[in-house]
C-alpha cells in the first residue's frame, strides 16, 4: 500500500493581512476555487498554508497561491482567479503576442495559445470558423472583435444570428416582435455586447440598426455589406443552412462562425452543417479554422474538467 503524499507547506511573505483576505475571498471561495483547478485541499493559518495532494498538483497549487497573492493589492473576483488559473495553466506554452482590441474592458486579451490564434484567424481572415467546447471563449472573443472592428470603422454594421432549432424555426409561434422572438437565443451575444460596449450604447447602437439580430430562417436573399456577421451555434445549422448563410457575405464584409460539434441539437440522423462546411472548405484560401478544447475553458475550473471526461468518453467509444 502507497504512503499517502505529505502536505506542502507554503508561507507567503511579505505578511499582509489585507492581501491574505483579497486572496482568500469571502469564505475562501478563491481558495475554493483554486482546490477546484488543481485538485487539492488547502488549509492555513494566518500565512502559512498546507497543500495536500499529489506532489506536482500541490507544487502548482502553491505556485498559483503565490501569484494571486501577489496581485491581491485589491480584492479578487471570482472572474480573475478563474482567468488566472487559464493563464497559469498556459504559462508554459510559448504564444505569440496577443492582439489588441479596443473595447470597453481594456484588459481584454486571449487567455490560452488557442485563443490568441483564435483571434489572429479572425484578423486576417474574412471567414473564420471557432469550433470547440463550451466555455472556450469563442463566442465572447468573436462579439469583441466585431465591437473592435465597428469601434475602429473597419465595419458599418454587427449583425448576430443562430438557428432556432429549439423552435423548429417556426418563430412566428413565439409572442412579440422579431428582436424578441429572437432573444431567448441570441442572449450570450446580447450579454456579451453590454459587457463590452456599455448597456446604453447598444440600445442606442440597435436604434440606429448599426447593431442587428437576424433569425438565420430569414436571412436567405439577403447580402450583406460591411458588417461583422456573427453565427452562433452553428452546430445546430444544417448543411443548406450553412451555404445559405455563407453566401449571405458581401463586400467588406466579415463573418465569424462558432459552434461545438458535440452538443448538436438536430433532429436524429440530420447532418450538421459546421461539419460539413469543415470537411468541404478545409482547403479554401481566404477561410481560417481555429479549434479550442478543455485547456482553454475559461469558466468554472470543473467545467474543464467535464469537457475533458467527455472527450476521454468519446475518444474510448471510437
Amino acid at each position: 500500500m502507497s504512503a499517502k503524499p505529505r502536505a506542502l507547506s507554503v508561507t507567503l511573505q511579505p505578511l499582509d493581512n489585507d492581501r491574505l483576505n483579497n486572496l482568500c475571498g469571502a469564505l475562501d471561495e478563491n481558495l475554493r476555487q483554486i482546490e477546484t483547478a488543481f485538485d487539492v485541499t488547502l488549509s492555513r493559518r494566518g500565512e502559512h498554508f498546507r497543500i495536500g495532494g499529489e506532489p506536482a498538483q500541490s507544487r502548482r497549487a502553491g505556485q498559483a497561491l503565490q501569484y494571486f497573492f501577489d496581485l491581491a493589492r485589491a480584492p479578487l473576483s471570482i472572474d480573475e482567479i478563474q482567468l488566472g488559473l487559464v493563464e497559469l495553466a498556459n504559462a508554459g506554452n510559448a504564444a505569440p503576442p496577443a492582439p489588441t482590441l479596443l473595447t470597453r474592458k481594456t484588459d481584454l486579451h486571449g487567455r490560452t495559445p488557442h485563443q490568441i490564434d483564435y483571434l489572429r484567424q479572425i484578423q486576417d481572415h474574412d471567414i473564420t470558423f471557432g469550433i470547440g467546447p463550451a466555455g472556450t471563449g469563442k463566442t465572447y472573443l468573436a462579439v469583441a472583435s466585431a465591437v473592435d472592428a465597428f469601434e475602429r470603422d473597419q465595419v458599418e454594421r454587427i449583425v448576430l444570428t443562430r438557428p432556432a432549432v429549439e423552435a423548429g424555426e417556426r418563430l412566428g409561434f413565439l409572442p412579440g416582435d422579431l428582436a424578441q422572438k429572437v432573444d431567448p437565443y441570441l442572449r450570450p451575444l446580447y450579454d456579451a455586447l453590454y459587457d463590452l460596449m456599455g448597456f446604453d450604447k447598444v440600445a442606442r447602437l440597435f436604434e440606429k440598426q448599426s447593431i442587428e439580430v437576424a433569425p438565420l430562417a430569414y436571412m436567405r436573399g439577403r447580402t450583406l455589406n460591411h458588417a461583422f456577421i456573427i453565427l452562433d451555434e452553428a452546430q445546430n445549422t444544417t448543411p443548406e443552412q450553412m451555404k445559405m448563410f455563407l453566401t449571405r457575405i458581401g463586400i467588406g464584409a466579415k463573418a465569424v462562425i462558432t459552434g461545438d460539434v458535440t452538443q448538436t441539437d438536430l433532429p436524429k440522423g440530420q447532418k450538421s452543417g459546421l461539419n460539413e462546411a469543415r470537411r468541404i472548405l478545409a482547403e479554401v484560401r481566404g477561410i481560417g479554422f481555429a479549434d479550442f478544447d478543455a485547456s482553454d475553458v475559461v469558466r468554472h475550473p470543473l467545467v474543464a474538467r467535464i469537457v475533458a471526461a467527455y472527450e476521454q468518453n468519446g475518444e474510448q467509444k471510437t
